[in-house]
């Protein structure tokens, strides 16, 4: 009798607590909070080390030895959707801005992006100027692409196709303060880039793409007089500068760019490829003017695992930590057009590059490259023969 009794009394006990347990047990709890957009704020820079020796009949023209070819410093921010970026640059004894953008992620699939930085157009918008597996870039990409420019870029990034949209203001005015009659001036223009790619795993990539562009003359001579273009390059080396070919058009009425491009990879072989023509209209009857180059560049990695695609650069990403690559290219520029009586000269480059992977931050590259250029008004043909070797650090 005793135990039934003290039995029904815990069971009582037990109805008449828990209901006050369980509330302040799940009072006690933390409450759900929302969640909160983080903000991500982190320094990047790049240091380019260069040594080697310059060979050339003409030795007047080039001088051997080491140089710190490019320094940067910056930072990145991201903040939900919206991301910025600033970079500082120094490079023969000179410091100015370099990417000074805002950007902002609608979707993975489409991207706005504002300020100065270089707009897509072709392969070459796939990495940055330290990061080209030939060490330079083909040099008809730097004649007859341009760097950064200011203006506003959009970007849809679908698993089939990239495309982007470009407006921009000629390059010029970023490092001219353009007082208010020159900015009446001031040249525009527009470009865009369309690339097809059916499949892109890794070891396994087919990309076909073009770009096209249309500019408006830039500012030319002293006094201004706006109405010209200028192409130029120097030799494929960065301890020493030395022009290789240069055209002045002038009584320029605009501009017309048309790039085709291929990519096709398999396994550890990639092969990269891209035509550029530029057209420029003249006034006062004067002939039009046309400049072209190509380059293919073929790349192996001979030890490490197989290439990877890079959605938003439409490119080959940087090989894994601890690859050996070996890049083979050849690349012929021309700014010499007879029917318009300008020899800006012609450019055939070969070289070979050995680039290894040291970790994420860190690429050692050795480089051998044969340059000769040729049909430049008032200069002698030139040939170079460069060996050079960089260590580069990019955070």
């Amino acid at each position: 009798m005793k135990t039934s009794i003290a039995m029904f009394t815990m069971a009582m006990a037990t109805i008449v607590v828990s209901p006050v347990w369980a509330q302040t047990t799940t009072d006690s709890l933390p409450k759900p909070q929302p969640e909160k957009t983080k903000f991500e704020i982190k320094p990047t820079g790049r240091i380019l080390l260069d040594g080697g020796a310059l060979i050339s009949p003409t030795k007047d023209m080039f001088k051997s030895g080491f140089n710190l070819v490019d320094a940067r410093l910056g930072v990145k921010m991201n903040y939900g959707k919206w991301n910025a970026k600033i970079d500082v640059g120094f490079a023969y004894n000179k410091v100015g801005l370099k990417d000074v953008l805002i950007g902002y992620t609608f979707s993975p699939e489409h991207i706005l992006t504002v300020g100065n930085f270089i707009h897509q157009f072709g392969l070459q918008s796939a990495t940055s100027s330290s990061m080209k597996p030939t060490m330079e870039e083909p040099m008809s990409n730097g004649v007859l692409n341009d760097s950064r420019q200011l203006g506003v870029q959009y970007e849809y990034n679908g698993n089939k196709f990239l495309a982007t949209a470009s407006m921009h203001v000629e390059p010029s005015s970023t490092t001219i303060l353009l007082n208010p009659q020159q900015f009446t001036h001031e040249g525009y223009g527009f470009r865009s880039r369309l690339a097809y790619r059916p499949f892109h795993e890794q070891g396994k990539m087919l990309q076909v793409g073009i770009s096209g562009a249309f500019a408006t003359p830039q500012k030319h001579g002293d006094p201004d007089t706006h109405d010209g273009f200028t192409f130029a390059g120097n030799f494929p080396v960065r301890i020493t500068q030395v022009s290789a070919i240069s055209a002045d058009v002038d009584h320029a009425k605009n501009l017309f760019k048309l790039s085709p491009d291929l990519l096709v990879n398999y396994d550890r072989v990639a092969l990269e490829t891209q035509y550029y023509w530029t057209h420029v209209n003249r006034r006062n009857g004067l002939p039009a003017y046309d400049a072209q180059g190509a380059y293919a560049t073929l790349r192996g990695i001979l030890w490490g695992p197989a290439y990877t695609y890079d959605m938003v650069a439409g490119g080959i990403a940087t090989p894994a930590p601890k690859s050996l690559e070996l890049v083979l290219d050849y690349n012929y520029t021309t700014l010499s057009d007879v029917s318009a009586g300008i020899f800006g000269g012609r450019v055939n480059d070969f070289s070979a590059t050995l680039n290894y992977q040291i970790n994420k931050y860190m690429i050692a590259r050795l480089h051998y490259s044969y340059t000769y250029r040729w049909d430049r008004a008032g200069e002698p043909p030139v040939k170079l023969n460069a060996i050079l070797a960089r260590l580069q650090i990019i955070f």
